[in-house]
């Protein structure tokens, strides 16, 4: 099977396989408990955290390991703006953002979702516009995960820091779980106060990611137990986990986009009425969203997935609903087009021949596909 769905998970790094085994097999220890082995996985536990911190640019002691981007997510939005606070966020974010608002409404919270561009960028003024007085936290995504957009989070921080710097008590949140590990991010950089990771994005094995917390950023635990990760996350660590995750971050920074260009220059010289969905730059490098007039994304995907091949129809956490992409009809994309439009994510493992034998593949398919659509409407 050739792999082109890297922004859905990516397969464990062999690297942070081998990591990852060794670490279940020698440190297994409770790394609250006192004795050697406790200790020892302490010893572990910090020194990971320490490598996924120095990627981030911030003190090992803001960040918070948790079981992956949801959670993160979930601790970010809610250990804030429970209460019936005001949050703002975009009309493009993740499940994982977009349904933790809706439970905050739920609970006599309220919320504003802003629009984006054609190209799934959000305006930073239309987000100066909504701030009252009653806002208390700001979240939108560092990178699109269906067609890679890249967020204006430094001008938003700007923002932030005004209302803030006037009295007012408001911090910026960003769900990084698809940029980080495929670009640079520093967070003093960006001016962000909340930062959500996922390992298995970046070659790492699900269950772990972790979540930037900037000192005195009054987080409240959501779950409860015993006092981990500084009071901010119960429950024993995931040292193996962790180590694992740490050894992903170090093996980062290739540059896939050569790839990606390759791909949408032989499809798009082929098949002129393709368009691509989103910006042509400002996107993330492994990214490329197209949308074929007249095809099926689905039926691309599964004739694809036939020959061998493996792409998604949008977000892996909503494959399975019949509603058209939200991201895309946000952009202002038809339903149809919408439901025509196919995700191709691409990864470290993938070379320019697996490129030229998808290509070719998405040429031909989406050749006969619109053929056989042309004879089923005759």
């Amino acid at each position: 099977m050739l792999y082109f769905d890297h922004n859905a998970t990516t397969p464990v790094a062999p690297e942070v396989t081998a990591a990852l085994t060794q670490a279940s097999l020698e440190v297994w220890g409770n790394p609250s408990s006192i004795h050697g082995e406790g200790q020892k996985a302490r010893k572990f536990l910090e020194s990971s955290r320490q490598t996924v911190a120095g990627m981030l640019h911030c003190s090992p002691a803001e960040l918070v390991f948790t079981s992956g981007g949801t959670e993160s997510n979930n601790l970010a939005i809610t250990g804030l703006a429970r209460g019936g606070k005001h949050v703002i966020t975009t009309a493009i974010e993740h499940p994982a953002v977009l349904e933790t608002c809706r439970q905050l409404e739920r609970e006599g919270g309220a919320v504003t979702c802003i629009g984006v561009d054609r190209y799934g960028a959000v305006d930073a003024n239309e987000i100066k516009r909504h701030i009252t007085p009653n806002t208390i936290l700001v979240s939108v995504m560092h990178a699109n995960n269906e067609v890679g957009t890249l967020q204006p989070l430094q001008a938003i921080a700007e923002l932030i820091r005004e209302r803030r710097a006037a009295g007012q008590e408001i911090y910026l949140h960003s769900d990084g779980v698809q940029a980080f590990g495929k670009i640079r991010t520093n967070v003093n950089e960006l001016g962000i106060d909340l930062y959500s990771l996922s390992g298995h994005k970046l070659f790492a094995p699900k269950g772990i990611g972790a979540l930037f917390v900037r000192k005195n950023v009054p987080l409240r635990a959501i779950q409860h137990g015993g006092r981990h990760e500084r009071e901010r996350r119960a429950g024993t660590e995931n040292v193996p986990g962790a180590m694992a995750f740490a050894k992903a971050v170090e093996l980062c920074g290739e540059d896939v986009s050569a790839l990606r260009d390759q791909f949408e220059a032989r499809v798009l010289s082929e098949l002129a009425e393709v368009q691509i969905n989103g910006p042509v730059s400002n996107r993330l490098d492994n990214t490329s969203n197209l949308l074929f007039p007249g095809v099926s994304g689905e039926a691309m995907v599964i004739a694809l997935d036939m020959l061998g091949m493996a792409v998604s129809s949008g977000s892996a956490c909503s494959s399975g609903s019949i509603e058209p992409s939200h991201v895309l009809l946000a952009m202002g994309r038809t339903r149809e087009e919408a439901r025509s439009s196919v995700r191709f994510s691409f990864g470290r493992y993938n070379t320019p021949e697996d490129i030229n034998t998808l290509a070719r593949a998405v040429v031909a398919s989406a050749k006969r596909l619109a053929k056989r659509r042309q004879l089923v409407t005759a």
